[in-house]
């Protein structure tokens, strides 16, 4: 699923899912195989493969929900 990354006054990264109306700030960040995986405040989780260290926001990107 397409999601936009970008982050909000206070310096935390938010995750917006357009299909959804959805907006959630990252409560957790960890590195997985290929892939960061984001943990958002509602519960869910997302693998982002392909990020760069810093990550540069606003950007759209491929994500995939884990639970």
């Amino acid at each position: 699923m397409k999601v936009m990354l970008r982050t909000n006054a206070a310096g935390k990264l938010l995750v917006y899912v357009a299909k959804k109306d959805l907006e959630e700030e990252v409560v957790s960040q960890t590195a997985g195989d290929n892939a960061q995986i984001f943990t958002l405040s509602n519960g869910w989780e997302l693998s982002i493969a392909g990020l760069s260290d810093p990550i540069k926001t606003p950007q759209t990107v491929d994500a995939r929900r884990l639970s």
